[in-house]
């Protein structure tokens, strides 16, 4: 599954599945999936944004705030290991021009029946290999998905909930059934996850936490391991996929390396210093103002502002609507008005962020202005069963409150008293009462040092409502733990959103996910009518209708105040060595740095300023 810490999980969420001319009305054999229209790339040699003449060689290092302890990605034990994907291949592998496209991978082609999509076969390449060169085989992938739908994390089995069985065909043929054809998505899912070897696994035990080496087919080996400090892959001189039309050009670091931190701080002054050569800087004060160490003034670092037309990722404060009184709407809309994003931004942000009003802001699944007229007859029976207050959201040009940046954000916080008080809500002594006479008091739970100077406006707004709220900061282990169990107030999270949503939705918002430890709906969520609407998009026929029940689904949430979102822009920010190269064309979904490649006269370079510079 791709890194929970930012994605939660992640959010596996690319809603794919066969498409062709409507005159189809029997299975079709084809060498790629595409949902709801033709591909752009079937036939050609290589992907538009891959170099297929660059250089294998040279490294990339990377730093995590976090900790591991854990390989395996799929069992929700503890903290998996960043970049363990890169050991697995999956059955196709995604387009990152083309949103809802898959092309070869380890199965070479799909039999699939467009119109009645209740299963699906994939036919295997023969000469698909796990890097202990044993052949991938049908049974492999029966294994695989046995494993998945027994043993799996629980948001990971309710992923692929709509998958019935797996039948073994042939050696090179695997058959996957389907719970109805309802689902548009589910023949994608399968084909994106990683393949486990069945002899590595048939003496082990898949719900434990290991650190013992992972066999897979991917382009990268396990190299070294120093528990909960680093990992380093190294690219396999054997990988079976090596001339696949998707691989060429990618792949071409010899070694990748994550090091672990305790905190951002603390990384970035390892930067500096050369100890990891890419930084994905997300501190805005940083970006604005921290390259002033020699190594930049030196041009030995690049900077770059990437940007792609996926949704931007969903920073927010997230409610636990399990606990009274945040159960109560009106509560959580009043805290609401106690988030002060334009002062925020104004003093601490350089003015670099925009405030999100949209779970899937920039790009064409945001909810914008009124409601459209095909929204309207998507809502209209809904209405009814929603709460008046979020009735009233999805039916209007629904905003967050704006202060004046002033920084006392006065006009905001009497409208929240305000809204407090016709709730029902009393003052007494300064202090805000419960419907029952108690005073309210939050626990607002993190463990990233560097969001406390954000956090702590907030909690000062919410206090002069009468709200009291702690900040605790904890470890990361004992974080996770409380996040599983669903064992917190008010949290930070960053919640990273599919250009083709589908059944990942139900996981982030629906009602099954909120009783569910380690499943992604933080919140606890249970609103029967985004169930409903959830169904409906996983259900949707083509891009349009994807797209129109997303927008619907957007509404419904942002009016339920289930979570403050915050703030971010539209742009990845990347500091690097500067050794790397990139092709001339970057993908649009995608920052594309498996297509980078190490410049090895600028890595000399580096190489010499890092050595004269520790003299």
């Amino acid at each position: 599954m791709s890194d929970l810490k930012s994605r939660i999980a992640y959010a596996m969420s690319l809603g794919l599945l066969m498409c062709s001319p409507n005159n189809w009305a029997a299975p079709q054999t084809t060498a790629y999936l595409s949902m709801y229209g033709q591909t752009r790339y079937a036939k050609v040699p290589y992907l538009p944004y891959a170099n297929p003449e660059a250089p294998k060689g040279g490294r990339l290092v990377r730093a995590e705030i976090s900790t591991f302890d854990n390989l395996n990605s799929m069992n929700g034990k503890g903290s998996y290991a960043d970049g363990i994907d890169s050991i697995f291949d999956s059955l196709m592998s995604r387009s990152l021009d083309e949103p809802g496209v898959m092309y070869p991978l380890l199965a070479e082609k799909v039999t699939i029946d467009p119109e009645q999509s209740d299963y699906i076969i994939f036919h295997l390449n023969p000469h698909a290999r796990f890097s202990d060169g044993r052949p991938v085989t049908a049974e492999d992938v029966k294994f695989t998905f046995d494993t998945y739908q027994t043993k799996a994390n629980y948001g990971l089995q309710m992923y692929i909930a709509n998958l019935d069985k797996t039948e073994v065909l042939s050696k090179h043929q695997v058959k996957m059934t389907f719970k109805g054809t309802d689902n548009t998505e589910i023949a994608s899912i399968v084909a994106e996850l990683a393949i486990y070897s069945k002899a590595d696994w048939q003496d082990k035990d898949f719900t434990r936490i290991t650190l013992q080496p992972i066999i897979g087919s991917g382009p990268y080996i396990i190299d070294q391991i120093d528990p909960g400090r680093s990992i380093s892959y190294k690219r396999d001189p054997n990988y079976w996929g090596r001339e696949l039309m998707v691989n060429r050009g990618r792949y071409n670091f010899d070694q990748i390396k994550y090091i672990y931190f305790r905190s951002s701080e603390a990384a970035f002054e390892a930067f500096k210093t050369g100890q990891y050569t890419l930084h994905n800087d997300k501190l805005t004060r940083n970006w604005m103002v921290g390259y002033q160490f020699p190594a930049a003034k030196a041009a030995m670092i690049k900077k770059q502002a990437l940007q792609t037309h996926n949704p931007i990722p969903t920073q927010s404060y997230v409610f636990n609507n399990r606990r009274a009184p945040l159960n109560d709407i009106y509560m959580r809309q009043a805290l609401s008005y106690a988030y002060d994003f334009e002062w925020l931004n104004k003093t601490l942000f350089f003015g670099q962020n925009q405030r999100l009003n949209s779970y899937f802001q920039n790009s064409e699944l945001e909810a914008k202005g009124p409601p459209s007229a095909q929204e309207l007859k998507i809502l209209e029976p809904y209405l009814s069963r929603l709460d008046p207050l979020q009735r009233q959201g999805v039916l209007e040009n629904w905003a967050y409150p704006v202060s004046d940046g002033g920084g006392f954000n006065r006009d905001n916080l009497l409208k929240a008293r305000q809204i407090l008080l016709d709730a029902g809500y009393r003052y007494q002594n300064g202090r805000l009462l419960d419907l029952k006479g108690q005073p309210i008091h939050f626990e607002f739970v993190t463990h990233q040092q560097n969001l406390q100077r954000s956090i702590l406006p907030f909690i000062r707004n919410a206090k002069k409502l009468g709200i009291q709220i702690d900040l605790r900061v904890v470890d990361l282990p004992q974080y996770m733990e409380r996040m599983r169990k669903h064992d917190f107030d008010i949290t930070a999270l960053v919640m990273p959103q599919s250009i083709s949503p589908g059944n990942e939705q139900a996981q982030m918002w629906g009602s099954r996910a909120a009783d569910e430890a380690g499943n992604y709906n933080y919140a606890g969520i249970k609103n029967p009518v985004l169930d409903e609407l959830i169904e409906k998009l996983v259900q949707s026929p083509n891009r349009e209708q994807q797209v129109l029940y997303t927008r619907v689904i957007d509404r419904v949430l942002r009016a339920g105040y289930y979570q403050i979102m915050t703030y971010n822009n539209a742009f990845n920010w990347y500091a690097s060595w500067d050794m790397y190269q990139q092709p001339l064309r970057s993908p649009q979904l995608s920052t594309g740095i498996d297509y980078w490649w190490v410049d090895p006269v600028k890595a000399n370079k580096v190489s010499h300023y890092l050595n004269g510079s520790n003299k």
